[in-house]
């Protein structure tokens, strides 16, 4: 793990009141170099490679630490499913609804609706939103296009 890794959680831990420990670390790193919103079954299986004696809870309590600590993001969606994002800037996402798959939307969408709401809905006091784009990604996309026939 780069220094500057290692210290950022290391720092974000601390400040938290939770332990380093190599689970988490490893856990971090691989958050940290994706960009494929991994399931926790799917951080599991990356980091196994790593520390073959990890358990998929020790790999949930660490994504929920990390989480708490806010050095990843919890994506949960209607389905109850969850996916964690390492990327913890402000930014939103875009759901297939045909395998799942999530992907960050890189362009800047703020819609003047929510610009103008102001500070309070309602005597909601209002600290931020996030938006979700469903749809299709490429390869379902692509399958859809094919189950359908040239039209």
């Amino acid at each position: 793990m780069p220094k500057t890794t290692e210290q950022t959680l290391r720092r974000a831990l601390e400040a938290n009141g939770q332990r380093f420990t190599e689970q988490r670390a490893a856990v971090f790193r691989f958050l940290a170099s994706t960009d494929v919103h991994p399931t926790a079954e799917q951080v599991f299986s990356t980091v196994r490679e790593e520390l073959p004696g990890i358990s998929l809870a020790t790999v949930y309590k660490s994504l929920e630490t990390l989480v708490g600590c806010g050095l990843a993001l919890k994506l949960t969606f209607g389905d109850d499913s969850a996916r964690y994002d390492g990327r913890t800037e402000p930014h939103h996402h875009a759901r297939c609804v045909s395998c799942g798959a999530v992907q960050d939307v890189m362009d800047d969408i703020e819609p003047p609706e929510v610009e103008g709401l102001g500070q309070t809905v309602d005597g909601f006091q209002i600290t931020g939103y996030r938006l979700e784009l469903s749809g299709y990604c490429p390869q379902c996309a692509r399958g859809r296009k094919a189950a359908v026939g040239p039209r």
